[in-house]
């Protein structure tokens, strides 16, 4: 981690393990109390709700960590990949202990970066979604922007020329932020090919300086929580700025 980054560490998960599930327990406290990290999820979260597939059919959010989606659809089933006291269900994206046709949409935030066989997890999720249901990703994104950022001032690791694979070093330390771009642009044909049942149907890149601004749920926020309707305000208004170095996308996969 850069020597900065030391510097700037949020003082409730300094120096603990991304992998101990008490450091995804810190950092609900930490998406809570910190102003504008807050808004950033309830943003995200009104997006992904609003791209719900109509009719009914249960909800599951993969990788809940310290979020708090329940507040804002109270019917959906959290699940965490290890016990935490806010999650219904533990369990492994890529093998899923539902039956077929289970959902209508699975949601995911920084997660799928994580999974160290993602093409384990859409065949899964193939299986255990209702035909016309849809997964919604809010994941890392490579512009030349979020690129720099994120090989330079982040923790994870970030590589654009890497495979469809993780090693597993960790659930949460286990992470390549590049992949949900390797598999939904780069190779965006191999992924048609490999999953004929599945649709990409939208990619929206996002935020390019407001969750750096944030400071996410590892840094302190460098700007108070009053700017972000002003942030959130430039960013969508200058032309491009979105679409040409937002960090975040906003993914959605149909089931065909």
């Amino acid at each position: 981690m850069p020597f900065w980054s030391e510097i700037l560490a949020h003082p409730l998960t300094r120096g603990m393990s991304l992998d101990d599930p008490k450091t995804t327990e810190l950092r609900m406290r930490i998406i809570r109390e910190k102003g504008l990290l807050r808004q950033i999820y309830e943003e995200w979260y009104r997006l992904l709700i609003g791209h719900l597939p109509d009719g009914g059919g249960a909800v599951l959010e993969i990788g809940s960590g310290g979020g708090f989606l329940k507040e804002y659809h109270k019917d959906a089933l959290v699940s965490e990949v290890f016990f935490t006291p806010y999650v219904d269900i533990v369990l492994n994206a890529m093998t899923m202990p539902f039956k077929a046709a289970s959902f209508r949409a699975m949601v995911m935030v920084d997660v799928l970066h994580h999974i160290s066989e993602p093409a384990l997890f859409f065949s899964e999720a193939a299986r255990c979604m209702a035909k016309g249901g849809r997964c919604l990703f809010i994941e890392p994104w490579n512009t030349s922007w979020a690129r720099w950022v994120y090989q330079h001032l982040h923790h994870e690791p970030f590589n654009p020329d890497g495979g469809w694979t993780i090693p597993f070093t960790g659930h949460l330390t286990g992470a390549n932020g590049a992949l949900p771009w390797i598999l939904i642009e780069r190779d965006y044909d191999l992924f048609c090919q490999q999953f004929p049942e599945w649709r990409i149907s939208l990619v929206t890149p996002m935020m390019p300086l407001v969750y750096l601004l944030s400071g996410g749920v590892s840094l302190r926020s460098l700007m108070p929580a009053w700017t972000y309707r002003w942030i959130r305000r430039m960013e969508e208004n200058l032309p491009c700025m979105e679409c040409k170095c937002g960090m975040f996308a906003f993914i959605v996969v149909e089931r065909s």
